[in-house]
């Protein structure tokens, strides 16, 4: 351990650990990896630049994928991004969610802004956010978020010619991937190397916005993959975190992604602690300073001072193996955190303080140590910095939060003796920061007019969507216009198979891409894709950017131009997004499954809305693995404590989770027509499917009839939002008041039981 406070021999100390008795010094040179640490609030941005980050990136209070975290006001941002750079620092900022339409004059003042502070890039999701810095703010850099999913070459040039200067990749890749994305593409990669993990494929989960509205693309995840399920074990129920991911460590592939040429180290954790980001940055800082001189001392250095990082059970994920038991463990709880034991007895110390005493832990926690605690039936979970302590009859009480009781468990995160002070990076001094958002207006944007012949690959009427080819035989015969084929390894080898039994034409059919495109799958896709256009099959619904370079331009043997559609994957929840996709000679869209009617109408016009094809009926993918079950895994069906009942299947592109519930909106059909729309979906993806089970959608269809005991999604209500809430309070308030207003003026100066009669005629 240090005792030079910092200054040592060399000038180097890391949260402790000092290189004295090196005897040479690493150079430093300018086109070294840049160590990129979060700053979730103040004290994480001068934990991460005390540490040595070259980089932090940071969200303010809107769009950004982490909503929940503190945040930074208008004017500690600017001050951040003058004393950053002042420090020869960097500094990102996440716009990394989806916009609906109502929010772009929004999000158009929210750039203008970002582009009069000037951070060093911004992170986005959403093509919208593309397309108007493309149009407006061309200062502003452009970095492809881990929510846009890229995860091959193909992508990553895509988005490299159309101004992206960074891609940030998805988590769930090789070691060998990276590097052969790095070797085929020009843009700089980050990578993620530390930090809590997603079980779903990058950009793609929608469990959250499923069971509530909380969209993760929407920076509102309540993260319901890592609660407590029960599943169903051949009529054996068991409990447990099924789905819960390890915690991502690379701290011993650094050299290796360095020599790659991987261009940024990303630690996740914005809403960690400031505690927690100095130790895991001073740690990468070391490794990635010393692997040179010492490979086996300074990875030995940089994983004792991970030491401290209480947090779940680590994995090297990709980097290690395919196989799901480096990731899941169902006894492995949700939460982080050395386990401190579970509330014994809890008592209150005036309104607001309650004070707790833990059972069944080795360690008793002290005043400044941060907690976690989590309710037994796993419906919410709290951090807290121990305040108070006090002894009754020998036995330890803390201060703990309200709505925790008996029986809840806690776990340690940081221990008083790892906080460590920092030179704070903001002046005290904020008033001469005064820059927010301004009043501009957003400029009207025209999406092309629907040509008068229409779009031949794009009909109107109904169209059916299922995953194999005994499943196309199932809706041969239905009154669809076009059938829909997802394109896996099975159902390319039918196509491809001369002698097989294709039930429809292939001017009749389109093939729909998954929407996870990795690295190590897509040459042989790309091969795949140019024999079936080859072969006559020239219209495809695509959902990643890696899909535009593998059709666009291509023409089938008789020189039919191939055609693309928009995929429900590619979020076109805003007409800047349908925009962008306009410019990659994309000109038809199936809207988003998370997507409401209202803001259906509000994206698209009447006149547009021939372009729009709606899912009416699904079983939506709520989120999807790359690889298949853990052996153990022996079950299908499970279900969470409110009884909902969820389903899991495992396939050779990976696993899926869907719910037992489909979603449905087949009586909306009508209306929808009414309003200009004419393609529908029918989408029986990832099930098998009966023809009487057909038959029985297709008469409510007819009908326009709600068929039972399915999900509205959000359909109805939109995604949650605390300022739509918020409206609705004061709304309902204002409200109550003119009730009430009316109630006092209808009694004032009269008898109750006398009527006040009408005035004038």
């Amino acid at each position: 351990m240090c005792f030079c406070n910092g200054i040592g021999d060399k000038g180097f100390c890391y949260n402790g650990f000092c290189d004295h008795d090196n005897k040479s010094v690493f150079v430093y040179t300018d086109d070294m990896s840049e160590l990129l640490a979060p700053a979730g609030n103040i004290e994480a941005l001068d934990a991460a630049i005390g540490e040595g980050a070259d980089a932090v990136y940071m969200g303010l209070k809107s769009f950004n994928a982490r909503l929940r975290s503190s945040n930074f006001a208008w004017n500690q941002f600017e001050a951040a991004v003058e004393s950053v750079h002042r420090q020869g620092k960097k500094i990102y900022v996440t716009v990394n969610t989806v916009a609906e339409e109502s929010e772009t004059e929004r999000l158009y003042r929210f750039l203008e802004y970002l582009e009069s502070v000037g951070p060093d890039g911004i992170i986005v999701q959403d093509f919208g956010v593309v397309r108007m810095v493309q149009e407006f703010f061309p200062k502003l850099k452009l970095h492809a978020s881990t929510q846009m999913n890229v995860a091959s070459a193909r992508a990553v040039n895509i988005l490299g010619k159309e101004g992206f200067s960074r891609v940030v990749l998805a988590r769930e890749l090789s070691l060998e991937e990276i590097r052969a994305i790095k070797a085929a593409s020009s843009c700089e990669l980050e990578v993620f190397v530390h930090g809590a993990l997603c079980v779903s494929e990058s950009g793609l989960c929608l469990f959250s916005s499923f069971l509530g509205g909380k969209s993760a693309n929407r920076g509102m995840c309540t993260q319901a993959c890592r609660r407590l399920y029960t599943a169903d074990f051949d009529g054996r129920e068991e409990t447990g975190y099924y789905f819960s991911p390890y915690d991502l460590q690379l701290i011993d592939r650094i050299p290796q992604l360095m020599e790659a040429g991987v261009e940024s180290f990303k630690i996740e954790g914005r809403m960690k602690s400031a505690e927690y980001v100095g130790s895991v940055t001073a740690a990468y800082r070391y490794v990635m300073d010393h692997w040179q001189e010492d490979k086996k001392g300074a990875i030995a250095t940089g994983r004792r001072i991970l030491s401290t990082d209480f947090a779940r059970t680590k994995t090297r994920y990709w980097f290690d193996s395919d196989k799901a038991e480096n990731l899941l463990d169902p006894k492995q709880a949700g939460g982080t955190g050395i386990y401190l034991g579970k509330i014994e007895q809890v008592k209150s110390d005036g309104p607001e303080v309650r004070f707790a005493r833990i059972v069944g832990g080795s360690y008793d926690p002290d005043v400044g140590d941060s907690i976690r605690l989590h309710r037994k039936d796993d419906t919410g979970r709290e951090s807290h910095k121990i305040k108070q302590i006090k002894t009754i009859d020998g036995e330890q009480w803390i201060d703990i939060p309200t709505g925790f009781s008996r029986g809840d468990p806690v776990y340690l995160l940081q221990t008083k003796a790892m906080s460590k002070r920092y030179d704070r990076v903001l002046p005290k001094d904020l008033s001469r920061y005064r820059k927010q958002p301004g009043g501009g207006q957003v400029p009207v944007m025209d999406l092309s007019p629907v040509p008068r012949t229409g779009f031949d690959y794009f009909p109107d009427g109904l169209y059916v969507q299922v995953s194999t080819l005994r499943d196309l035989h199932v809706i041969a015969g239905g009154p669809q216009v076009r059938s829909i084929l997802e394109l896996t390894k099975d159902t390319a080898r039918d196509l491809l198979d001369p002698a097989a039994n294709i039930p429809f034409s292939r001017r009749q059919m389109i093939l729909s891409l998954d929407p996870y495109c990795p690295q190590a799958d897509e040459p042989e896709l790309a091969e795949t894709v140019q024999r079936l256009i080859e072969a006559g099959y020239a219209t495809w619904i695509v959902n990643n950017p890696s899909h535009f370079s593998m059709i666009r331009g291509k023409k089938t043997a008789k020189g039919e131009p191939a055609h693309m559609i928009a995929g429900p994957y590619l979020y076109t929840f805003n007409r800047w997004a349908a925009s962008w996709l306009e410019n990659q000679d994309i000109e038809t869209f199936v809207t988003p499954l998370e997507n409401s009617r209202d803001n259906l109408e509000e994206t698209f016009e009447p006149a547009l809305r021939r372009k729009v094809m709606v899912s009416l009926f699904a079983y939506p993918a709520l989120f999807r693995m790359r690889f298949h079950m853990p052996d153990s895994y022996d079950f299908v069906y499970f279900k969470d404590k409110e009884e909902m009942e969820f389903k899991v299947l495992s396939a050779e592109q990976g696993s899926y989770v869907m719910p037992e519930k489909p979603f449905s909106v087949v009586d909306a059909r009508q209306r929808l027509e009414r309003m200009g729309v004419s393609h529908f979906l029918l989408d029986f993806s990832k099930n098998r499917i009966e023809k009487s089970d057909y038959k029985f959608i297709l008469k409510a269809l007819n009908k326009g009839e709600v068929i039972p005991d399915t999900s509205r999604f959000n359909w109805k209500d939109g995604f949650y939002s605390p300022e739509k809430i918020e409206r609705y309070q004061k709304a309902r308030e204002r409200a109550e008041q003119t009730q009430s207003n009316r109630k006092n003026s209808y009694g004032k100066g009269r008898s109750s039981k006398t009527p006040r009669r009408p005035s004038g005629r």
